[in-house]
């Protein structure tokens, strides 16, 4: 059974050089109380696992803009032109891996598998330092599974159990998220009863809850 804790209880979980998995897409998904807790708390070095690196004083943005990240892993940083800067100027390391290989590189961890072999980034910078696979005579990067300490989701509505339903685009990363990381946390736009969230409407099954933090704005 998922616990209920405070936002600064959250927030007291993350600690200094993390591995963070953190849900969205453009923001969108992303536990915006959660962001802000953890800049109120000053953590510093996380390595964050995303989507995007957010935008200016949006979602992952506002932890760019505090200087709490040493290193992110995402798709693309285009909509936070800070983060492009830091990436320049040597202060933030920046790892870009194509979605899909993203996608599937955190639900391999969440899976227990190996890794996954695509051949999307062949014969381009996302090749370099990575084991090439031939199968049936076509050649396969292995995209190594992707695992954190702790996973930040937010969750639309949210059952004392930990079951988590997300409205529309919200659900991007998070449902994979929740099962690669050996904490997870989901901020809830709603805390309701066991049994008010049809099954059919489960998305992320409590079982991978740890901890419901309450309050996050719809």
């Amino acid at each position: 059974m998922a616990k209920q804790i405070d936002v600064r209880q959250a927030a007291d979980l993350v600690k200094d050089g993390m591995i963070v998995m953190i849900g969205g897409f453009m923001s969108n998904g992303t536990p915006e109380i959660i962001m802000d807790a953890l800049v109120d708390k000053g953590v510093k070095h996380l390595t964050v696992i995303a989507n995007d690196s957010g935008m200016p004083s949006s979602g992952i943005g506002k932890l760019i803009e505090a200087g709490a990240v040493k290193k992110i892993i995402a798709s693309h940083i285009g909509l936070n032109p800070l983060t492009g800067r830091l990436m320049n100027e040597g202060k933030l390391e920046v790892a870009l891996v194509p979605q899909g290989s993203l996608a599937e590189q955190v639900r391999a961890a969440g899976a227990g598998l190996g890794g996954v072999l695509t051949p999307t980034g062949l014969g381009t910078d996302a090749a370099k330092n990575k084991r090439i696979i031939e199968v049936d005579g076509k050649e396969y990067l292995l995209e190594k599974p992707l695992r954190a300490d702790i996973a930040l989701l937010r969750g639309s509505m949210v059952d004392e159990a930990g079951n988590i339903f997300y409205r529309g685009t919200t659900r991007n990363f998070n449902p994979m998220m929740a099962t690669a990381a050996d904490i997870v946390v989901v901020a809830a736009e709603e805390i309701v009863p066991l049994g008010r969230i049809a099954a059919e409407n489960i998305a992320t099954p409590g079982i991978f809850v740890d901890y419901i933090v309450g309050g996050e704005p719809a």
